[in-house]
């Protein structure tokens, strides 16, 4: 008799999500951006799946105090189009943290996210906060370390 293994294949019916908490401010931006994305993508799931959506909710906090080295807190550029022709516009690490520090995670999580159909739907499930506090106190996220 011969036994057939078959690989496992996850439908989008089968999917569990759970709520994350990460705090921002305890680790360098690379290295949380990093975390961030392994659970929005659910690549840390044994039945991770590339072409279904598996991946869960992140809350992060702190964003504002994000920790970055060296001289990126100047030398870093985030830049933006209006869509009018010369309408790039930049500004730094330091004024984006200023004005608007979710910002700076966002753009480093959506680095890490393949670029594909799925992507759009996990950048969804990102939710940034500036400070300690955050709305999703109902949905018991589960803090994870950054290490």
């Amino acid at each position: 008799m011969v036994f057939i293994k078959k690989t496992y294949t996850q439908k989008p019916t089968e999917v569990t999500r759970r709520w994350i908490l990460i705090d921002a401010s305890t680790a360098p931006l690379g290295r949380v951006a990093t975390v961030i994305a392994k659970h929005l993508i659910g690549k840390y799931k044994p039945t991770y799946t590339p072409h279904i959506d598996g991946g869960d909710y992140v809350v992060v906090t702190n964003a504002a105090k994000v920790v970055v080295t060296g001289n990126k807190e100047i030398a870093k550029k985030y830049y933006r189009h209006s869509g009018f022709p010369g309408g790039i516009s930049d500004a730094s690490l330091a004024e984006v943290r200023e004005k608007f520090p979710e910002r700076i995670i966002e753009a480093a999580v959506k680095g890490m996210i393949p670029r594909n159909k799925l992507a759009a739907d996990r950048l969804g499930r990102l939710r940034v906060f500036a400070g300690e506090d955050h709305t999703h106190t109902a949905q018991t996220p589960e803090k994870v370390e950054v290490k």
